[in-house]
């Protein structure tokens, strides 16, 4: 991962800004998360520290995060030391991936309590813990750690903190050219191969603290120009690229990359420029700017898929069954369809009745329903009477036409299960982690999922679920709905009749709701990219998205959550763009 020491060294720099700030509040909007809201010269800002074991990080973050209805014992801890503290300062020892954050604060009792928060940024080992500095004794930390996990430490209440085992390298910083070149020499010659690009990159790796393989080949690609020198000249073609980088960092000069490589679509991030890979790049102003485009909602994303796997594999099996059921329904509708040949051939029969004797097991007569009154052959059946023959053809017509009825009726019903499934799927596709509960909720109620009546869980009487609120660059208020229960509850109850309504056209999305009677062009554009957006369509081009007031929407009886039917209505076709999407403002209410 390119998370390395040279990317926190210049990370602990530019947190520099929130040394002496005051934290207001701490949240803890998932199991790995921590977010410290803090204010800083005059500004408010958000301090994110995350121990994802896929995506670790710590940087300044402009996203709007959800409290779980109950806090986390860890975050009720953190409230209890951290909150109305003061950062002291943010530091990080060596050039490992590691931030410690020194707070201080008064406790309940006036007296002074210092504590130190340790993050560390160690791909599935990261977390989050926190100490007290003067006896290391830990107070708790984000994951436990017990003997059994790790001989080497234990991250455990009560315990002395151990800092991850030292890789022992050098530090970049002060390195002379004659020790920088001597250091790779010294490898070049204990090397059974010939020094290869490769060899190189894992000689810096491998001698100097905080270079991650990536910056390494960088170096390396600087150094070669195009063309790689022998053993003996390359440790000094790589100083010059070397000194730069290290100068540049003890500096705080950093240049916050993304590149998309153009051949794999793999993307990757630094604190130096990449010109090692071959595609677009992308320039930040600073380090958490970047990491935060780098991330967007990756962690998030890969939380709600392991939360909702099941939630999938349910609803996509129902959808296959549903869709299984259509097709034999359609093979019944066309038997049904010929309902009438039955009634003709048993009014044929009753017309010819002297014609039959009983043991017959078929009959030619003319079909006087047919204008050249070609003779039909009638098949029989031999144990009954003519007469019982003809009822037999009177009673299948019979049946056949009630059975198109009542398939009729089934073909209504699983397609719009279908629908309602097709709906669920786009919500759980989309769908952040304060609004899987709400969807497993609404599951339980119509009978997909089992209650098991877990404890604490059960949602308020007339609790309002929390809804997305995008302002547009009029200034006017955009709900969205990103599931069935924000759908109704903004639809029918929030919204008021001369409000506008917005849904992408016959496809599965999001209602929309423009909370204005007036408005632009403007704002109703960037309310049909949202419906658009946060839609089946979102990856189309020229989505349509229809429009109408409030008061053309309504609710048929009986329907399935968060169906309405509307009219009124005028569409705009709309293409979602994610950066024009990203910029408007968005808060939960």
């Amino acid at each position: 991962m390119s998370f390395d020491g040279l990317v926190v060294h210049s990370l602990a720099r530019e947190l520099q800004c929130c040394v002496g700030a005051r934290i207001n509040k701490v949240q803890m909007p998932s199991e790995n998360d921590i977010i410290l809201q803090i204010r800083a010269a005059g500004r408010n800002l958000k301090l994110l520290l995350s121990a994802n074991p896929t995506y670790p990080r710590v940087h300044l973050t402009e996203q709007s995060f959800l409290n779980p209805l109950e806090a986390p014992m860890f975050c009720m801890l953190l409230r209890k030391h951290c909150e109305g503290g003061i950062i002291e300062a943010i530091e990080q020892p060596g050039l490992e991936r590691i931030l410690h954050l020194n707070i201080r604060q008064r406790d309940e009792l006036g007296d002074l309590s210092l504590k130190t928060i340790v993050v560390e940024i160690m791909g599935r080992h990261s977390n989050i813990i926190l100490k007290d500095p003067a006896t290391g004794i830990i107070t708790d930390g984000i994951h436990h750690v017990t003997p059994a996990i790790s001989s080497y430490r234990i991250v455990m209440p009560g315990s002395v903190y151990t800092a991850p085992p030292e890789q022992h390298k050098l530090l970049p910083f002060g390195m002379s050219e004659e020790r920088f070149t001597a250091l790779l020499a010294e490898a070049a010659e204990a090397a059974d191969e010939p020094a290869s690009p490769r060899f190189w990159e894992q000689a810096l790796v491998a001698r100097f603290s905080g270079f991650s393989p990536l910056v390494a080949r960088e170096l390396v690609y600087r150094a070669a120009d195009g063309s790689l020198s022998s053993p003996s000249a390359m440790p000094a073609k790589l100083w010059a690229p070397f000194r730069e980088l290290t100068e540049k960092l003890q500096t705080g000069v950093t240049e916050a990359v993304i590149v998309e490589e153009a051949s794999t679509g793999k993307t990757f991030f630094s604190i130096t420029d990449l010109s090692h890979v071959q595609g677009e790049t992308q320039r930040f102003a600073s380090i958490s700017a970047c990491l935060e485009a780098y991330y967007g909602d990756k962690a998030e994303r890969d939380t709600v898929k392991q939360r909702v796997a099941d939630l999938f594999r349910l609803l996509s099996n129902e959808r296959s069954k549903n869709i299984k059921k259509m097709e034999k329904l359609e093979d019944t509708m066309e038997d049904a369809r010929g309902a009438d040949r039955f009634r003709i051939l048993g009014e044929l029969l009753t017309a010819s009745l002297h014609q039959i004797r009983k043991g017959d097991k078929q009959i030619e007569v003319v079909n006087y329903y047919d204008e050249e009154q070609r003779p039909v052959m009638i098949e029989l059946d031999p144990l009954l009477t003519p007469s019982e023959n003809a009822q037999r053809y009177f009673k299948k017509y019979t049946k056949s036409k009630n059975s198109l009825i009542a398939v009729q009726q089934q073909m209504t019903e699983a397609h719009e299960e279908i629908r309602y499934l097709d709906n669920l799927l786009q919500q759980l596709a989309s769908a952040g982690l304060a609004d899987i509960e709400e969807i497993r909720e609404e599951l339980t109620e119509q009978g997909y999922v089992r209650d098991r009546g877990k404890k604490g869980r059960k949602k308020k009487p007339n609790q309002k679920p929390a809804l997305a609120c995008y302002t547009s660059s009029e200034g006017i208020p955009i709900y969205v709905g990103k599931n069935n229960t924000q759908n109704e509850y903004l639809t029918n109850r929030l919204a008021h009749p001369g409000d506008t309504w917005l849904h992408t056209k016959d496809i599965p999305g999001s209602h929309v709701v423009i909370r204005s009677a007036e408005y632009g062009d403007a704002t109703l554009h960037e309310a049909a990219q949202l419906a658009a957006w946060f839609s089946q369509a979102k990856e189309s081009s020229q989505v349509p998205v229809d429009y109408t007031l409030i008061r053309h929407v309504r609710k048929p009886s009986g329907a399935k959550p968060g169906f309405v039917i509307y009219d009124h209505q005028k569409t705009l076709f709309v293409t979602p763009d994610p950066g024009n999407i990203k910029q408007l403002p968005v808060a939960i209410k």
